[in-house]
């Protein structure tokens, strides 16, 4: 009984992890299929419409850097709270936006919001479990936050088939105000009086940033992350306009399609317990980097020749999904794992650079991006390679997990 009972709060502490996790990337992904619609709605351009999300990705980025610490000092509730109302009353801006720069506004106060719900997420999951129980669970909780980029983009296209893209954003809304009883009544505080009070006594946020920065492996990893995680970035930015106008798929069939790539993401991600065990944690780094690299620079050469395809685009990118899905996890989890005292400030850092880096590249790329793909496959490929050199070195030497 008591291991049945252990089990189950293992499994309910990932369910409500995901969950408060994924709101943020629900607003996201949800708002994909309305991309085209919102410019067509504010008559603007591909890029200009493109600023709704940097900038989103831009503040959940940054402000994931004051959470962090914050967490640290006062305990993992109180900020989540205060993260998620921000995220809802932002939510209400969107919906009454009246000008595209009303809605990029909105949508970054979106971001700041959103950030708590990631960056405590990672913190809490380190300050129950390390070794390969975290990664169990930080695994489980990729699976529940999986199913936002499957289910959100249908969700959004059959929102835009009833009414027009305002609706996402009230839905957003409700998920929002879900995610507040969620924090109220299904999470308990994880970080202890005398954690806090021993974090305090450490020093100031600074310190434990000059800290981490100064730990190698933890930056590599957190990098090697980083860039793993850009490639799936400048598909999110580029695809709506590729899949949907330039290969001709309606909002339905783009959601479809989006959620292939994402089912192969978290199908890979739940094996990382297991490959784990068996093979250890950098194997499967190692790994899942070669493999998605391998197939990003497929893809692009066979685009350099001539190759315009649905079928090589999609086949391609879910083999580098399946990669990405080793990577994320495991490295979060090997990164974090000799910071537990400032596992909240390291989740943040970390956080921060896999946020960053994605839009730093869109934004670099965006004069170049089009309704063509090779771009596209060419920013990807970028990202995949310089992920595989971190991974490799960084994980020259090894070492071993933290006994706490």
């Amino acid at each position: 009984m008591h291991t049945s009972g252990r089990q189950i709060g293992f499994y309910k502490i990932a369910i409500i992890l995901g969950l408060l996790s994924a709101i943020g990337p629900f607003a996201i992904d949800m708002y994909l299929p309305a991309l085209p619609q919102i410019s067509q709605f504010f008559s603007v351009g591909v890029a200009e419409i493109q600023l709704s999300l940097t900038v989103f990705l831009i503040a959940q980025s940054v402000s994931q850097l004051f959470y962090g610490p914050l967490s640290d000092k006062f305990g993992r509730k109180r900020p989540l709270y205060i993260g998620m109302i921000i995220f809802f009353l932002s939510t209400l801006g969107c919906i009454y936006a009246s000008s595209l720069n009303e809605l990029v506004v909105f949508r970054f106060l979106q971001g700041i919001g959103a950030a708590a719900g990631v960056v405590i997420a990672r913190a809490i999951v380190r300050d129950l479990y390390t070794g390969i129980e975290a990664t169990k669970l930080m695994s489980l909780l990729m699976l529940v936050f999986g199913i936002s980029p499957i289910l959100a983009p249908l969700v959004g296209s059959t929102i835009l088939t009833f009414t027009d893209w305002h609706g996402i954003f009230v839905l957003v809304a409700i998920c929002a105000g879900l995610g507040l009883l969620l924090i109220q009544f299904g999470l308990r505080e994880s970080h202890s009086l005398e954690q806090r009070q021993h974090t305090r006594s450490q020093g100031s946020s600074l310190q434990a940033y000059l800290t981490l920065l100064k730990d190698h492996h933890y930056m590599g990893l957190v990098f090697a992350g980083s860039f793993a995680l850009a490639n799936f970035f400048i598909y999110l930015a580029n695809s709506p306009f590729v899949l949907i106008e330039h290969y001709g798929l309606n909002e339905t069939q783009y959601g479809i399609a989006f959620g292939l790539n994402a089912m192969c993401f978290f199908l890979s991600a739940q094996l990382n317990g297991r490959l784990c065990s068996l093979y250890g944690i950098e194997n499967v780094i190692k790994a899942g980097k070669w493999i998605g690299a391998i197939a990003m620079c497929c893809m692009t050469s066979l685009y350099l020749v001539g190759f315009d395809s649905l079928y090589l685009f999609m086949g391609c990118y879910l083999i580098a999904s399946a990669g990405v899905g080793l990577v994320i996890p495991t490295t979060s989890i090997l990164a974090m794992e000799n910071h537990g005292r400032i596992a909240g400030t390291a989740s943040a850092l970390l956080g921060t650079m896999q946020i960053a880096i994605g839009p730093i590249f869109i934004a670099i790329l965006s004069p170049l991006m089009n309704k063509e793909p090779l771009p596209m496959v060419l920013g990807m490929t970028c990202c995949s390679l310089i992920a595989l050199l971190f991974v490799t070195l960084t994980l020259s030497k090894k070492t071993p997990f933290a006994e706490a």
